[in-house]
């Protein structure tokens, strides 16, 4: 989800509502304790320099019960991180703690944002030597084709 989209989607709702791809609820107590960009500058495996943005925007559970983070606060302070921080349109990425900080992209289902479980992935599988997934196919699905047949006497072999 990017930057834009939950900036359309806070002003249609009564309270902000996180949830893990399980079904967890984020505790409703919980406070936005960052939101910033962050600038990846990298080089992959096959030797490729990246440039990666992101919005970052940090979960806490706090031990305050008696705030709840609305809609209206969420979207001015993340209209203040684009005023003040120059933030971009970019990919909002999640971080959460549960056993460690964790990385969540985040999509919406109509009531709640969801933190979407996020992978590692090699980006130059081509340069580094990692082969290509083949597909399994079956002997019976294949077809022969007379002109590429070897047959015996044939002098092909």
């Amino acid at each position: 989800m990017r930057l834009s989209e939950i900036k359309e989607i806070l002003p249609t709702l009564e309270n902000v509502e996180f949830q893990l791809e399980n079904g967890t609820l984020v505790p409703e107590h919980f406070h936005i304790t960052e939101v910033g960009q962050i600038n990846k500058k990298f080089i992959d495996c096959g030797g490729v320099i990246r440039n990666e943005k992101t919005v970052n925007f940090q979960l806490w559970n706090a031990d305050d019960y008696e705030h709840r983070l609305k809609p209206g606060k969420l979207l001015h302070i993340i209209r203040l991180s684009e005023e003040k921080l120059g933030i971009e349109d970019q990919e909002i990425e999640v971080e959460y703690q549960s056993d460690t900080i964790g990385k969540y992209d985040l999509e919406f289902n109509g009531k709640a944002f969801i933190l979407k479980s996020k992978t590692t992935a090699c980006l130059a599988q081509d340069a580094c030597g990692i082969p290509s997934v083949k597909q399994n196919r079956n002997l019976s699905e294949l077809t022969l084709n007379s002109d590429n047949t070897c047959t015996p006497g044939g002098g092909c072999c």
